[in-house]
C-alpha cells in the first residue's frame, strides 16, 4: 500500500483502504479497481490523497491500532448522535459508549503499534473522520500514560464528542448567553454533555477546555497550567494536530505529518503541556506507513514499517526500477529495505506526493 496524491492515481489502480460516508456507509470498498469516472468523482468530493495497492508492497501489511469495522461503527454512531443534536433532539449515548469501548479494547491489545491516520477524507465525512482521529489519538496517549479503563472511557468519550457544541441548535443554553464573547461551541458542548447522566462530568469538561492553552491565552476562560484537566490537555494537542494534516480544516495550509509534529513541538509550554507533547510524539507515526519520501542518499522510497520509540526513523523500501519498466511489474525492479534505526548516517530529506 502507498499513500499518494489523487492527481497521481491512474485508471486501473486498486484502492487499498475503503472510503466511508458521514453515515458510516461504504462509498468505495478496498480492492475496487479505480476508473476515470471514480477518480473524477473522488476529486469532486474533495479527496486529495488515496491509499493505493502496489504489487511491490503487497506483502507489507499496515499494522492498525483500531480495526476497520470499529472505525466504521464509530462514524455511524457519531453520525446518529450528531443528527439528533442538529435537530434539537436528545441523543442516545449507548452507541457512543459501545464504539468507545471497542476503540479502548483494541488500543490496549495493540499498545505497541504506532497510530497511522490514513483514513480518506471527503467533504462529506471530514468532520466525522476528524472526531474519530482525535478520539483514537487521545486513547493511544491515555494508554501510554497508564490510565485505567474507566479513565480511558471518560477521555475517549470527551475526545470523540469534543466538537459537539459546534452543532448545537440550543442558542438558549445558559452557558451560551453568559459567555457570548467567548468561543461558544466549548460551552455548548459542555452544556450538552453535562446533562447526560450516563456520562461522567469529566467527559463534559473535555469539550469545554480543549481550547484552553497552558500559558493562559486560550478560550473560553483563559485557564492556565494545572487549572486545565489533563484530558483536555491531551485533546487540545490531538485536535490541533489533526486540523494541521486535514485539507478540510480552517488552518492556512495542509501539512505532512512530520511538519505537523514539528508545529506541535514548537508550542510546548505555550499552548500545550510539555509532558503531554512528549507522550503524543511517542504515539503517532511521524511518517505514516505508505508515505513516499526522499532519502539523503538521493533514493526514493516508501515507508513500510514503524519503529516504536523512534517515530522519525521508520523502515523504508527503496525501489530501483529500469526506466523502461512497467511500474506494476515486480520482476523489473530491485527492492531494498532500509531500517533507518540501524542506519544513523541516512536521513529523510523530503516527503513526496
Amino acid at each position: 500500500m502507498k499513500y499518494v496524491n489523487v492527481d497521481l492515481v491512474e485508471p486501473g489502480d486498486v484502492l487499498a483502504r475503503s472510503i466511508y460516508t458521514s453515515e458510516g456507509l461504504t462509498l468505495l470498498h478496498a480492492g475496487v479497481q479505480l476508473t476515470v469516472g471514480m477518480i473524477n468523482k473522488l476529486r469532486r468530493f474533495g479527496v486529495t490523497m488515496l491509499s493505493i495497492k502496489d504489487p511491490l508492497l503487497d506483502e507489507v501489511k499496515e499494522q492498525e491500532v483500531v480495526t476497520d469495522t470499529t472505525r466504521k461503527d464509530a462514524i455511524r454512531n457519531l453520525s446518529q448522535a450528531i443528527s439528533c443534536v442538529q435537530s434539537g433532539k436528545n441523543f442516545d449515548v449507548r452507541g457512543i459508549q459501545k464504539s468507545v469501548g471497542s476503540i479502548i479494547d483494541e488500543t490496549l491489545k495493540n499498545r505497541r503499534v504506532l497510530l497511522n491516520l490514513g483514513e480518506i477524507r471527503t467533504t462529506d465525512n471530514a468532520m466525522y473522520i476528524h472526531s474519530l482521529n482525535v478520539c483514537m489519538m487521545a486513547t493511544v496517549m491515555g494508554v501510554g500514560l497508564g490510565y485505567n479503563t474507566a479513565q480511558l472511557k471518560e477521555l475517549a468519550i470527551g475526545a470523540l464528542l469534543h466538537d459537539i457544541g459546534k452543532l448545537s441548535v440550543d442558542k438558549e443554553a445558559p452557558a451560551y448567553k453568559k459567555n457570548s464573547k467567548t468561543n461558544h461551541h466549548t460551552w455548548l458542548g459542555f452544556d450538552l454533555l453535562r446533562k447526560k447522566h450516563e456520562m461522567s462530568i469529566v467527559s463534559a469538561h473535555v469539550p469545554l477546555q480543549h481550547h484552553e492553552w497552558v500559558d493562559g491565552s486560550g478560550q473560553p476562560r483563559g485557564l492556565t497550567g494545572d487549572e486545565i484537566h489533563d484530558f483536555a490537555k491531551i485533546v487540545a494537542i490531538c485536535n490541533y494536530y489533526d486540523n494541521l494534516i486535514s485539507p478540510f480544516s480552517e488552518e492556512e495550509e495542509t501539512l505532512p505529518a512530520y511538519e505537523a509534529c514539528e508545529k506541535v513541538m514548537g508550542l510546548a509550554e505555550k499552548r500545550f503541556d510539555h509532558k503531554m507533547v512528549i507522550h503524543f510524539l511517542r504515539s503517532i507515526a511521524m511518517y505514516p506507513t505508505g508515505t513516499s519520501l526522499k532519502l539523503s542518499t538521493g533514493e526514493i522510497g516508501v515507508i513500510i514499517d514503524q519503529n516504536r520509540g523512534l517515530p522519525s526513523r521508520p523502515v523504508v523500501r527503496v525501489i530501483r526500477r529500469d526506466q523502461q519498466a512497467n511500474r506494476r511489474m515486480v520482476d523489473d525492479h530491485e527492492i531494498t529495505d532500509i531500517d533507518l534505526s540501524e542506519k544513523p548516517t541516512i536521513f529523510i530529506t523530503a516527503v513526496m506526493d
